[in-house]
């Protein structure tokens, strides 16, 4: 655990002697959308069909409109409060080059998120920045999930594969979300199917003579696949390369050994390691090799050091 001990009173967890922690560079790595600054140790977050609110006082972290019930089923995961990240930074830091970088996002943790909403999140991604990202997900979110309130405020969730399945292309479209619409939309109907088909297999065993074709679509089957099979699986939706895979895998199948490179990425490597020749899978290869089974988290460290620090190439 990187906290000492969590108590609870009205409607909040409060934790103390965190370590590993910074809620500003938590959500603001690239890794999550669904967030809201109300200054840089006080953010709102929707996830899990909740809505909490976060305020950080150096090592205590106070999560508002929770219990203790869903801190324990739901926010310990989420926030990877389980990992030992001392223990990661310390074998990160013995790469001089990386330690650098650790020791500027001290405080990063990999969020345990949705594969659905990660799946659709991160096609919305390709070549995209993160505030229109940001406005997608938000609009997809207000049309098809459910309202929350809070503070008066009024929050969406975002929405379950069966919520979202009659939308049309238009639709979609009218979300911002451009070229990728059309990805989208084959994409929410390859997950549907998936669960039906799932659903009617498990039930009616004997009404298939092998295992339908739809289930290679299934998120959980895909969930429990070694890291390289997982991979692969991930690219068969429209709209998914190699990246957005990576992107799915780390931040919602605790894929730890996924490297996603995006135009941070591929400038720290640059800057760091590798000639500006070499190609986006031969940096993805040349970074798994190196970091093993922590890809994910040097990715992380190297994206927010390059992303703040405004490392360019040219």
């Amino acid at each position: 655990m990187d906290f000492k001990s969590v108590s609870f009173e009205k409607n909040s967890a409060i934790l103390k002697e965190v370590k590993n922690f910074n809620i500003k560079q938590i959500l603001e790595c690239g890794q999550c959308f669904r967030w809201e600054k109300i200054t840089d140790t006080n953010y709102i977050v929707i996830a899990y069909e909740r809505v909490i609110e976060i305020l950080q006082n150096d090592d205590e972290v106070v999560i508002l409109n929770t219990n203790e019930e869903d801190f324990n089923n739901i926010w310990i995961k989420y926030f990877d409060l389980e990992r030992n990240y001392d223990s990661i930074k310390e074998e990160l830091s013995k790469d001089e080059i990386l330690k650098k970088s650790v020791e500027f996002g001290y405080g990063i943790r990999i969020l345990n998120q949705d594969p659905f909403e990660m799946l659709i999140s991160f096609i919305i991604s390709a070549r995209n920045s993160i505030p229109s990202i940001k406005k997608t997900v938000k609009k997809i979110c207000e049309k098809w999930g459910s309202k929350i309130e809070y503070k008066g405020e009024e929050y969406f969730t975002f929405p379950k594969p069966i919520d979202i399945k009659e939308a049309t292309l238009e639709e979609i479209q009218s979300t911002g979300a451009s070229f990728r619409s059309k990805y989208i939309v084959n994409t929410i109907a390859r997950v549907n199917e998936a669960l039906e088909v799932k659903k009617d297999f498990e039930n009616n065993p004997s009404n298939y003579n092998e295992t339908p074709e739809a289930l290679e679509f299934d998120l959980e089957y895909i969930l429990n696949l070694d890291d390289d099979d997982c991979h692969i699986a991930l690219q068969k939706f429209m709209g998914v390369g190699a990246k957005v895979a990576d992107c799915i895998m780390l931040f919602s199948m605790a894929k730890h050994s996924a490297f996603p490179v995006d135009v941070w990425v591929k400038r720290a490597m640059i800057y760091f390691y590798v000639a500006p020749d070499v190609s986006l899978n031969k940096m993805r290869v040349f970074a798994r090799e190196k970091f093993g089974s922590l890809s994910g988290l040097a990715q992380q460290y190297l994206f927010y050091y390059a992303r703040e620090n405004k490392i360019n190439i040219d």
